[in-house]
């Protein structure tokens, strides 16, 4: 942590993101993401005090097709909000339904959802879910001894250059495409 002796260290906020991926059928997983923000010490709005408390609580369930990584199916709940009107986006992510996650993901989400129609939240669990699917779709494939390896193209598109490790022209992107 970073030293200074001067300042109390009151941990004043926390924002948890959990991302869970299960079975729905023999070709097809769901991601599950679960986004919760706290505010931990109390505060004042227009003067008056609010105790500690769970300011967001949102989940995005999305069933993905593994053979193209479509998202099929989305749902939102919204458990916790600040404001009621924030409800009233648990619906723009359906604008989604039918997008591959694939390169350029990121990008053509912004632009669906445009600025004034998305939740801000919503938005940074969904973009944070999308890597977490080619994990869980990773291990999915693994679970049958009869698996087979993942196919090339899902391969460079998505896990070469993704990391350090997995650069192109690195040991592991090598061992991939031996040229």
């Amino acid at each position: 942590m970073i030293s200074d002796n001067h300042h109390t260290r009151r941990k004043l906020h926390a924002r948890n993101i959990e991302i869970f991926t299960y079975e729905y059928d023999d070709k097809s997983i769901v991601a599950e993401g679960v986004l919760k923000e706290d505010i931990q010490v109390p505060i004042y709005v227009s003067g008056r005090e609010h105790p500690p408390r769970t300011v967001h609580h949102m989940v995005i369930q999305m069933r993905i097709e593994c053979s193209s990584l479509t998202i099929k199916e989305i749902k939102v709940e919204m458990p916790g909000v600040p404001y009621e009107a924030c409800k009233e986006t648990a619906g723009s992510l359906d604008a989604v339904e039918g997008l591959r996650i694939a390169p350029g993901f990121t990008s053509k989400v912004r632009k669906i959802l445009g600025k004034s129609k998305r939740c801000l939240h919503l938005t940074t669990l969904l973009l944070a879910m999308a890597p977490a699917v080619m994990q869980g779709y990773k291990v999915f494939n693994d679970t049958q001894p009869s698996s087979s390896e993942i196919p090339s193209d899902v391969m460079e598109n998505y896990v070469v250059d993704s990391c350090w490790v997995w650069r192109k022209g690195g040991a592991l992107a090598n061992g991939l495409n031996p040229d």
